[in-house]
């Protein structure tokens, strides 16, 4: 079991109600499971979850099964969720 961090942007943030919380999982399916019950009374939450994207310590997760992601002690998980932008 590792411990970390989850850090959450924009919508994501907005859902969380906070812009980061620690985590103490094996991989990334546990760590997202154990959000979704520490906020389960938010439905939008679990919304906005469903559509992001994760780096793990830096690196992308990609398409990969979350519960195949292992996370380190003392590692980083960003919620990205999707955001639209650019140069005009």
């Amino acid at each position: 079991m590792a411990s970390g961090t989850i850090r959450y942007w924009a919508a994501a943030k907005s859902a969380a109600g906070r812009a980061e919380e620690a985590y103490e999982a094996t991989t990334l399916a546990e760590a997202l499971d154990s959000a979704r019950e520490r906020h389960a009374g938010s439905p939008e939450f679990a919304r906005v979850l469903a559509r992001c994207s994760f780096l793990v310590d830096g690196s992308p997760a990609g398409k990969r099964a979350r519960d195949t992601v292992q996370l380190s002690e003392g590692g980083t998980v960003e919620v990205l969720p999707p955001f639209a932008g650019g140069a005009r």
